[in-house]
Order: C-alpha cells, then sequence, then structure tokens
C-alpha cells in the first residue's frame, strides 16, 4: 500500500507543527526535569515527531499508537531495568516484551523502541525518575505531541491562507 501523499499545504503545516511540538515537549522536560541528558530524554519525541508530523496518515502516528506505545514501552523499560542488572540484556528483553504488548494492544509506535531503550540505559536522571518516568516526561511529551498534531490537522484541511 503506497504511503499517501501530502500536499504542499500539509507539508508545510507539519513542519512548523513539528518545530513548536518538540520546542514544547524539550521546554516543558527541561523546565521540570532540569535534565543534564536531555537529547537522551527526548531521542522518542524526536522520532514520534517525525512519523506523526511526517506520514500523519500512517497507522503508526495515529493517538493510541502514539500515547499507548510510548507508555508501554517506559513501563516496560522501567521494569527490565529494575529486573535484570546487565543493562545490555535488559534492553534486548524489553524492546522484545514492549513489541510483543504494543502489537497485542494495537499500539505500534516504532520510536517507542527509543523509549525502552532511554528507560534502560539513560542514566542516573531516568533512573532516579524511576516510574514516574512514565508520566513526566514521556506521557506528557506525547500529549503536546497529540495536542499540536491535532491543533496542525485541523489547520492543514481548513486554512484558506494556504495556497497549495
Amino acid at each position: 500500500m503506497p504511503m499517501k501523499s501530502m500536499s504542499n499545504r500539509e507539508v508545510f503545516a507539519s513542519i512548523i507543527g513539528a518545530f513548536f511540538a518538540t520546542l514544547c515537549a524539550s521546554f516543558f522536560s527541561n523546565s521540570i526535569l532540569e535534565a543534564d541528558n536531555m537529547p537522551m530524554i527526548l531521542a522518542s519525541t524526536g522520532a514520534s515527531a517525525m512519523l506523526i508530523f511526517g506520514i500523519p496518515h500512517s497507522p503508526v502516528s495515529q493517538p493510541w499508537p502514539l500515547v499507548g506505545g510510548h507508555l508501554i514501552s517506559a513501563f516496560i523499560g522501567i521494569s527490565a531495568y529494575s529486573l535484570i542488572p546487565n543493562p545490555i540484556l535488559a534492553s534486548s528483553v524489553a524492546i522484545g516484551v514492549a513489541m510483543l504488548l504494543m502489537h497485542s494492544t494495537g499500539c505500534m509506535h516504532p520510536p517507542g523502541g527509543a523509549t525502552v531503550v532511554t528507560a534502560v540505559i539513560g542514566g542516573a536522571n531516568v533512573h532516579e525518575l524511576g516510574y514516574y518516568f512514565i508520566i513526566i516526561p514521556v506521557f506528557f511529551n506525547a500529549i503536546i505531541l497529540l495536542s499540536i498534531a491535532m491543533a496542525v490537522a485541523t489547520f492543514r484541511e481548513k486554512n484558506p491562507f494556504v495556497i497549495d
């Protein structure tokens, strides 16, 4: 099945949306967490932004996969870190379990792979959060991206001032 092409209006709105979404998520995470390891925490957020704004019609770019995929991945990653002392083994097990759960719940979102690995190898800033990592930054970043993506979708469809 070919990927649905985007009009010039959709591409422009998506680029602007991705910029503002990642800016807001980065600002939020930095303000709340004051994390020294910001790029590691936001790697999956950037990957999600590329998907939901770059190919918004894809099944992996829909609201449930975006939010559910990240939440499942964060939970599995934190759990694996807590239960398996070897980070390489913990990351590998976590990837497989997260993939299985995303498939079984219908929320496959590939950037969840970065979330699950970040939960395992993200360092002291992530590990100190424990299961709070699921809420801050993962859940809030997903909601920020989703909110801006929904606004962009409305703009892409209805703004008469953008010419294709």
